[in-house]
């Protein structure tokens, strides 16, 4: 049912939310020889990287696709600097850490920002959208997984609302694109971008974008130039289609993107999908005797791929991530508010396979004197493969 070949169980177990285990055919990748980024085979590469975003994405045919030479924050803020003029109202949607970022990106840029919230551990409110969009509106912005709260926002029925309003539609999908079903096209995303050491299990370093016809006429109508030269979508334009100079691109990381998006398309998104969801519940239902219990309330809200575990009522919650850290165990607490309240486990690319969890099982036995909670973790596993 699953991929057969999990990743090798190095001395180090990465279950945070990013980055993520290196794809073993990503890291065989990083070790060819160097090449100059005008290289006709660079470009090439290249060429078959654009066409598989695409297909992760779900694009249009001739959608723009490329890699940014930075993490997932760069291509955050490339969509602000290219797409957003001072004095524009932006509509940004914030449940959390990184939904507050893009307020705050925005604003830098010299939007006019109008908020939505919810309270975390809640997802967005398509009424309280509708409630604030309008005709001045140039564009609305969402984090489709928060990261900080493991929520999952509910994109689709926010992008059915801002199509026809003559705003574009930006998404965060660090923690989905990959993972979980995105459908650019269909949906009516105009900018999205994630990070290549998320979903995909590839090294930091590089963020793949995608952007639509709809956002290039807005970049071209500009009145003055992006402010941030570095990510320019003309000059990223020039090089990735026209093949010109424009700067420097880390090419051992595309090389090493190129192998872990190919990887993870020869597994099938819906296969990824599936495994996410069959591990991220055997984790929830072997926890749950401990008196760890979902953070996000509604089913349908909760990320998988980001699970946001509530503690039991004086878990040590900094002590006990010590010890799994001397054990070569990293895990995630929680940002801000939610410090000593959560945990948040990653399932994205490589962490999402049982062989890491089960390692967490085994030494939180031992840490918290728990018989069997590996056993348990093994038998809610019955028939996962990967």
């Amino acid at each position: 049912m699953f991929d057969a070949q999990p990743a090798p169980l190095h001395d180090h177990t990465l279950l945070t939310p990013g980055p993520t285990p290196i794809h073993p055919r990503a890291m065989q990748a990083l070790a060819r020889g160097m090449l100059g980024h005008m290289d006709p085979e660079v470009f090439a590469l290249n060429g078959e990287i654009q066409a598989d975003l695409r297909e992760m994405y779900g694009t249009a045919p001739e959608t723009f696709t490329a890699l940014l030479a930075g993490t997932g924050s760069l291509g955050m803020e490339a969509g602000f600097s290219n797409l957003v003029e001072s004095g524009d109202e932006v509509l940004v949607c914030a449940n959390g850490s990184f939904g507050q970022r893009m307020a705050e990106m925005a604003e830098r840029y010299g939007a006019r920002v109008r908020l939505v919230t919810a309270p975390l551990g809640e997802a967005i409110r398509v009424e309280d959208v509708a409630a604030r969009l309008d005709g001045k509106v140039k564009m609305v912005a969402v984090v489709h997984g928060e990261t900080s709260t493991g929520v999952l926002n509910p994109v689709p029925a926010i992008a059915e609302l801002v199509r026809g309003s003559g705003a574009l539609f930006t998404v965060d999908s660090v923690t989905t694109a990959g993972m979980e079903p995105f459908r650019m096209q269909e949906w009516g995303v105009d900018y999205t971008y994630t990070g290549s050491q998320k979903c995909l299990s590839a090294p930091p370093g590089v963020a793949p974008i995608a952007v639509s016809d709809r956002a290039f006429a807005r970049f071209a109508a500009r009145r003055t130039p992006p402010p941030l030269w570095y990510a320019d979508l003309g000059g990223l334009r020039d090089y990735w289609v026209n093949r010109s100079y424009h700067h420097t691109v880390p090419v051992n990381l595309h090389f090493a993107f190129h192998a872990a998006l190919r990887a993870a398309l020869d597994e099938g998104l819906g296969a990824r999908q599936a495994r996410v969801k069959q591990v991220g519940q055997a984790v929830v239902d072997t926890l749950a005797p401990l008196g760890f219990t979902p953070y996000v309330k509604r089913p349908e809200d909760r990320l998988p791929t980001v699970l946001a575990l509530r503690l039991p009522e004086g878990f040590d919650d900094a002590g006990v991530r010590a010890a799994l850290r001397r054990r070569e165990i990293s895990v995630t607490g929680g940002l801000g508010p939610t410090a000593g309240v959560i945990w948040r486990l990653g399932l994205m690319g490589e962490s999402a396979r049982p062989a890491p969890y089960l390692r967490l099982m085994a030494a939180l036995e031992d840490l918290l004197g728990e018989k069997h909670l590996a056993a348990r973790f093994e038998e809610h596993l019955e028939g996962v493969t990967a």
